[in-house]
């Protein structure tokens, strides 16, 4: 599924955008079309049957074309419309946009509101020059809304997971589950379970085969979009992953910060995270922690802690994490902010917080991102990358290894350099309402 650009911008009357987000099978097809320089011929279908719509958000194995899964899910053949020297239509489709991709000619694509609750803005992207459209009789065009967590597509989500929950564990052996939070915009935070196998007999664990696991993890189609991904193991009796508060704290009731984070920079990220250094650019780390517990975590404030000046309002967000609002961010894109650096050296002399705390998320609000779960979620894995947003608390680097004995400081306040936060237009709102009340075309659907 793509998002396509109908109008606006300078998209001529027989012009489309193409939204090409990374990781999808259609830059694929336009590469083979250059080289073979040969037209790149589409078609753009809307609507139709459930099973159609399901199948083009699939996360489907490279080479499985989504018509067959739509047959496969549906429990019949797709019926198509073929004509002579054209791509097959599902005949159900209520719309159907043939054309051509100019193969080397961009057009300016955006800004949207996105499902991650932010704008992705302006950027060149292909086109297509529209042939025709085509129309099944009684058609309807069909609509969805998109913003923060949860939305109409948070179903599709669920859905998706429990169709693919079983055939983890023979994709990616040893992978007992994996679930990418819908709250936290589903791509920028992974949980997962592995397994550790590879010394059974020695009593003394740490990370190990999770290790492996993560990197086949990340290296899995969509799910390499992840950006912060928590795996624990089988063996220690992990909580549900669906359960996230739980699982989080799970791991930082056992993790240890010096060892057990794992980073991956300048690399790919999703198109609609703007948390990074580029476009499609950022980083990624793997959290992986094995064992026995460390420590417990801390359900409200520790007494008589100090708090640097510029900063205030501390805040348990679930157990073990604090929040604390920090003067507005003005730092550069791919560069650590000083003022953090300086917040975390100022727990470094003599003015230490408890090792029930073990993460502080440095927020813009933190009476927003503490009063409940979600916020939490969207704010800390929305708001920053890894590579640039990460800090530590006496933290070192140990033959390129970077780790930190103290607690884990993340700098998730909106940096000038990021998306907007998306924003509802109260003159859309009053007329969706207009017409979803009684006498209204929209009556009874929501």
């Amino acid at each position: 599924m793509y998002r396509i650009q109908i109008s606006g911008n300078n998209y001529g009357d027989d012009e489309v955008g193409l939204h090409y987000q990374i990781h999808r099978g259609i830059g694929l097809h336009h590469g083979e079309a250059i080289k073979a320089g040969l037209p790149f011929k589409v078609n753009i279908f809307v609507g139709g049957p459930p099973s159609l719509t399901v199948a083009s958000i699939m996360p489907l194995p490279e080479g499985m074309p989504e018509l067959s899964f739509a047959g496969l899910l549906g429990g019949h053949r797709l019926p198509l419309v073929c004509r002579p020297g054209a791509f097959p239509i599902p005949a159900e489709a209520d719309f159907c946009i043939t054309g051509t991709v100019v193969p080397d000619k961009l057009l300016e694509e955006g800004p949207f509101g996105d499902h991650v609750g932010y704008y992705s803005l302006a950027h060149d992207f292909p086109y297509l020059k529209v042939e025709e459209v085509l129309h099944r009789n009684g058609a309807i065009w069909p609509f969805t809304t998109v913003g923060r967590p949860p939305q109409e597509d948070t179903s599709f989500g669920t859905f998706i997971h429990e169709l693919t929950d079983a055939l983890i564990p023979t994709v990616l052996p040893g992978i007992k589950g994996v679930h990418a939070v819908d709250a936290a915009g589903v791509h920028p935070l992974l949980l997962a379970i592995g397994s550790e196998r590879y010394l059974p007999y020695v009593d003394s664990k740490e990370p190990m085969e999770l290790l492996t696991q993560a990197n086949a993890i990340l290296g899995q189609g969509q799910l390499s979009l992840a950006k912060y991904l928590f795996i624990a193991a089988i063996e220690d009796n992990p909580p549900d992953i669906h359960n996230v508060q739980e699982f989080i704290c799970f791991m930082l009731k056992r993790i240890d910060w010096k060892r057990d984070l794992h980073f991956q920079t300048c690399t790919t990220i999703d198109t609609l995270d703007y948390t990074g250094s580029a476009l499609n650019k950022g980083s990624k780390v793997v959290i992986a922690a094995v064992g026995e517990e460390k420590r417990a975590l801390a359900t409200e404030l520790p007494s008589g802690f100090s708090i640097p000046e510029g900063f205030h309002s501390p805040e348990i967000c679930i157990p073990g994490v604090m929040a604390v609002s920090a003067p507005p961010s003005n730092g550069a894109r791919g560069k650590q902010d000083s003022a953090i650096e300086e917040f975390c050296r100022f727990y470094e002399n003599g003015n230490g917080l408890p090792d029930s705390i073990p993460l502080i998320a440095v927020v813009d609000d933190s009476d927003f991102t503490a009063r409940t779960l979600n916020n939490f979620l969207w704010v800390l894995f929305t708001r920053s990358n890894p590579a640039t947003d990460i800090y530590g608390i006496n933290s070192k680097t140990d033959c390129k290894h970077w780790g930190c004995s103290g607690p884990l400081v993340i700098d998730a306040r909106i940096k000038p350099y990021h998306s907007p936060v998306l924003e509802e237009d109260p003159a859309v709102v009053k007329r969706i309402e207009e017409m979803a009340a009684e006498g209204g075309p929209l009556y009874g659907l929501f």
